[in-house]
């Protein structure tokens, strides 16, 4: 599990490496709202990809270690305490639009310039992503009790419209 102090310790190691994230999942819909809403048992973020490098070598600092590779869609560090990061590399283009592979090769993740926002965590602002990004993501499967929870969570504060 990270909690509120786990996750802004991570995102300033990330900051002193000078990379840029962005948080989504269940982190990134609480930093939406601005309040912790639920237990997380992991952090997802995106990262530039060129800049991977300098992403993982602050997160060894910090104790994590890789433990799933499914580049180039994604990747998973976790500390033997169990807290776990899961990495989506994005690759930008000049308008600030991003792409993530996926497993279909013929259809990458976009990501929209404007879905790269801002929220709040403990009452520090961090990078996410937008509402509308994340309900982007939540389609295409089963959900699970915290989706349905993360979704009523969007519709109430935004006035957004999910399908579950």
């Amino acid at each position: 599990m990270i909690g509120v102090e786990g996750v802004l310790g991570i995102l300033a190691a990330l900051r002193r490496a000078d990379v840029d994230v962005w948080i989504g999942g269940g982190w990134g819909i609480d930093a939406l709202v601005g309040e912790q809403t639920r237990a997380h048992s992991d952090l997802d973020l995106m990262h530039r990809q060129e800049q991977e490098p300098r992403v993982v070598a602050a997160l060894a600092r910090e104790g994590f270690t890789e433990t799933l590779d499914a580049r180039p869609v994604r990747f998973v560090l976790s500390t033997p305490d169990g807290r776990d990061i899961d990495l989506h590399p994005l690759a930008f283009a000049p308008d600030g639009s991003a792409v993530q592979s996926s497993p279909d090769p013929r259809s990458p993740f976009v990501y929209p310039a404007a879905c790269f926002v801002t929220g709040t965590i403990g009452e520090v602002t961090v990078p996410c992503l937008s509402a509308q990004r994340q309900v982007d993501f939540h389609q295409g499967y089963e959900p699970r009790e915290r989706d349905l929870h993360d979704m009523a969570l969007l519709r109430g504060a935004f006035g957004i419209t999910t399908h579950f």
